[in-house]
């Protein structure tokens, strides 16, 4: 079995496919020894090399896997830290032949909702602005805020970078000097949405992430502790995307069943998780 190689690279988590592309359109992509072209395709067998460095490949029937994490804070989101902090994929089940990619990621001070998956081009998908996946946060704010200031987080704030904007605003419980609100937002800029808060002179002191488009935290799974999607949570989340993946690719096997079974256990088992 065949697929076109831009689609197998992405897989593999080397880029998106419109990148790739143009990989293959620059000539950095071999294939048994030969400069790729567009339109060629691949399959396991063969060999693939990109910048000259054996690229590894997954199989074509690799079932896609995703975590969902309770980032705790002070964990950063990359493999490893020169400074010595912990990361996020210090508590992550080890994988054999493959590597787990981050959705996006959390800034240190922020806690929440992060997802982790085995397949490159579910990542780029997900990550990408074009398909306008809302996150929701948690979020506690110190200062004052009046009516006139969610109307310009709603409608649209100059930030550095451009224009940025809530999709939602929900105020909740406030204590004191300080408020919760549940925001939206439909993209995922590096610290977006404390600095939408901050243009308006506030000071945001918590910050959770607690849903990614169509999956929400769930009350059991603690801060540090992460739990494996089931295959409707999957199907729902590749439907955003319109991702069209192979049966046996989406689906747990029996083994991997029993062993969510036992992890969804041992986390109901503890209790939910406090605010």
């Amino acid at each position: 079995m065949t697929d076109k190689l831009q689609k197998v690279l992405a897989a593999a988590g080397y880029g998106s496919r419109r990148e790739l592309e143009q990989w293959i359109s620059d000539g950095r992509v071999q294939v048994n020894g030969k400069v790729a072209k567009l339109g060629d395709r691949v399959s396991p067998d063969d060999t693939v090399v990109v910048d000259g460095k054996k690229a590894k490949l997954l199989p074509a029937d690799q079932r896609i896997r995703v975590l969902l994490y309770n980032k705790p804070e002070g964990e950063v989101c990359t493999r490893s830290d020169p400074e010595g902090r912990k990361t996020v994929f210090d508590h992550l089940p080890r994988l054999t032949g493959e590597r787990w990619i981050a959705v996006g990621r959390l800034d240190i001070s922020t806690t929440g909702l992060l997802l982790f998956t085995n397949n490159g081009e579910l990542a780029n998908r997900l990550m990408h602005p074009s398909y306008e996946i809302d996150r929701e946060y948690l979020v506690r704010i110190h200062g004052s805020v009046d009516d006139a200031m969610i109307k310009r987080l709603r409608e649209g704030v100059l930030l550095d970078d451009g224009i940025a904007k809530f999709s939602d605003v929900v105020p909740g419980e406030r204590v004191g000097s300080n408020g919760w609100y549940t925001v939206a937002l439909m993209e995922g800029r590096n610290r977006e949405v404390r600095r939408l808060w901050e243009s308006q002179g506030v000071e945001v002191n918590r910050l959770k992430r607690v849903r990614f488009g169509p999956i929400f935290m769930p009350s059991y799974v603690r801060r540090g502790q992460w739990i494996e999607l089931d295959d409707k949570s999957l199907a729902d989340l590749l439907a955003v995307i319109d991702m069209s993946v192979r049966k046996k690719q989406r689906q747990q096997l029996p083994q991997d069943r029993k062993r969510w079974d036992r992890q969804l256990k041992r986390l109901r088992s503890k209790g939910p998780a406090s605010r």
